[in-house]
């Protein structure tokens, strides 16, 4: 229709300003430390526990006794309480490097046609196998590794099937972990093993502070990659569709082995402490030393290549070297140049004092950290023993909680969603002298309340100043703001700097910046991107500026009800 009217007129515009903003990215939590399987320093999504099963193990026997790694139950607990996804950075103490499979012959040699090496790294991968007096495989594997087992090896096709099975099955019970069908040795042909399977693998690179891709074609398999093809078929049909004679040797045959050759032993420095065993004056933390962290926090600053909210560290404690006091404060100044996540800080080990824990928060001053204090009894979901955690295996699972029934800018503590329903008990039982000395320290409070249980009762930040941002639900919602804004500000940089460039910022920023303020995060906000702060002289600069003023949402944490006690007769105040 028209646009313009030449006579008169009425002319009736309709002018839709209803479009739904673009959602930010989201991002789950990451967590560093030691898990029982996985690969080494080479930090890796999963989307559920189970997932973090398959790729990381659970529990590990270490002398008589079984063990879970804080890791573990903080990915549980993060997972069981509404998390969507983890970032799990592995850390070990010595060289760790995979299993290989052992020969995959093919008829024209004994020797290897084809090697698969597992993704996992570690000893514990190692799945030997003998055979018995009647020729059967007496698997030696655990469920924690694998092995493998090719079928359907057809010389006519030039293609073969590829199992991989549970470590601990056995023939007339298997576990099939993995099936790839209509494989070939063909390196021009779609079905090439290394193509369909992946022949890529990760090193962490602490030179360049970066995690190297090795290989050409990408995983797909879980537990497996292609690590040689040493008898290729290129070209493996004639012109008439016939295989080449010099080719159908090379298809490996039907056979199944396990994997060996991987190094790293996750007790090899011995006299690890675990639990609350782990105490003041200890160096060996859970197997491994502090130190070991310092790769994978190193590595975790890299904000363009990992994206998280919330960083995890359970098992470092900021309190004394041996702990890991220089690896916290390393963790809290990247946090801080990041500016996109907050980071739990576990301050000092079981049975420390009041004091000791407050007089570690007040050595902190970053509204980038939280804290809470003390310890908890969690059930092990995989060894169904009770033991003992620091709260930040916990608060992972408040915060995913928190966020999968409200939003990041709600406080994460009180009971409606504080409470700790995995938690048996707290190391103590705090007063309200006890309470109120911790959270005048910067720590929040786990307490206990008949009828209720145990919650977290507090969302302090480390930050000393007293500002908004010494609240986490405020540091949150800044570090959600800036987020998603910084996605839309990504896509203006090398535009025009013109009138429609900031219109278009302007028309994602502010709708988004009202959904906030409808979900309670926002009491108002104002944003100014226009010719008054992009003057002719910043344009000329190549700068694009914009202002963007907030007035955070602050919670009730202090309520005071006063009970008037009236005469009989007397009339109520309007």
């Amino acid at each position: 229709m028209a646009e313009t009217l030449i006579s008169p007129g009425v002319l009736a515009l309709e002018n839709d300003n209803s479009f739904v903003s673009q959602q930010p990215v989201t991002v789950g939590a990451a967590i560093i430390g030691p898990t029982v399987k996985g690969p080494v320093e080479v930090p890796t999504i999963v989307t559920s526990y189970s997932d973090y099963q398959n790729k990381f193990g659970t529990t590990f026997l270490s002398g008589s006794q079984v063990y879970t790694y804080f890791t573990s139950i903080a990915a549980y607990n993060y997972f069981n309480n509404g998390g969507e996804s983890l970032l799990v950075a592995r850390v070990v103490t010595g060289s760790f490097t995979s299993a290989a499979s052992t020969p995959i012959s093919a008829s024209v040699s004994a020797s290897a046609a084809l090697v698969l090496s597992t993704i996992s790294q570690g000893t514990i991968m190692n799945s030997s196998c003998s055979l018995d007096s009647s020729g059967s495989l007496n698997p030696s594997g655990s469920e924690n590794n694998i092995r493998w087992a090719i079928q359907n090896s057809d010389t006519g096709s030039g293609t073969f099937s590829l199992l991989i099975r549970q470590g601990d099955d056995n023939t007339n019970n298997q576990t099939v972990l993995e099936t790839w069908t209509n494989l070939s040795m063909d390196p021009t042909a779609p079905n090439y093993v290394a193509r369909l399977i992946g022949n890529q693998y990760r090193v962490y690179d602490s030179n360049d502070n970066q995690v190297v891709v090795n290989g050409d074609y990408p995983n797909n398999s879980r537990y497996v990659y292609v690590s040689a093809v040493n008898t290729p078929t290129p070209l493996y049909f004639d012109n008439n569709g016939n295989a080449k004679s010099q080719f159908t040797g090379s298809i490996p045959i039907n056979a199944s082995g396990s994997f060996t050759g991987a190094t790293g032993d996750l007790f090899s420095g011995g006299g690890a402490k675990y639990y609350n065993a782990i105490l003041s004056g200890v160096n060996n933390i859970q197997g491994i030393s502090a130190s070991a962290y310092n790769n994978m926090i190193n590595l975790l600053a890299n904000q363009d290549d990992y994206r998280f909210n919330v960083l995890l560290t359970p098992g470092l404690f900021s309190n004394e070297a041996n702990l890991g006091s220089s690896q916290v404060t390393t963790a809290i100044n990247n946090t801080q140049n990041r500016g996109d996540n907050i980071y739990v800080v576990d301050l000092a080990p079981y049975s420390s004092s009041i004091s000791t824990v407050t007089t570690a928060a007040n050595s902190k001053n970053t509204s980038y950290a939280a804290s809470y204090w003390p310890w908890v009894q969690t059930i092990d979901p995989d060894s169904a023993q009770l033991v003992w955690v620091p709260a930040s295996t916990m608060v992972a699972g408040v915060y995913s909680y928190n966020d999968s029934v409200s939003e990041p800018w709600f406080a994460p503590a009180g009971i409606n969603r504080g409470g700790l329903g995995n938690v048996v008990r707290a190391e103590k039982k705090l007063s309200q002298a006890n309470r109120d000395s911790l959270y005048s320290n910067k720590v929040n409070p786990i307490a206990t309340f008949p009828g209720t249980g145990v919650v977290v009762y507090g969302q302090k930040t480390l930050q000393t100043k007293a500002s908004a941002l010494d609240r986490v639900n405020v540091r949150r919602l800044l570090i959600s703001l800036k987020s998603y804004i910084s996605q839309v500000a990504n896509n203006l940089v090398f535009e025009q700097n013109t009138i429609a460039t900031r219109t278009s910022f302007l028309n994602q920023v502010n709708p988004y910046l009202e959904s906030v303020q409808q979900r309670q995060g926002l009491y108002a906000f104002k944003v100014i991107m226009d010719s008054s702060n992009n003057t002719p002289d910043v344009i000329d600069r190549n700068q694009l500026v914009g202002q963007i003023y907030l007035q955070p949402t602050k919670t009730a944490e202090f309520i005071y009800l006063d009970f008037n006690i009236l005469p009989t007769g007397a009339t109520f105040p309007a």
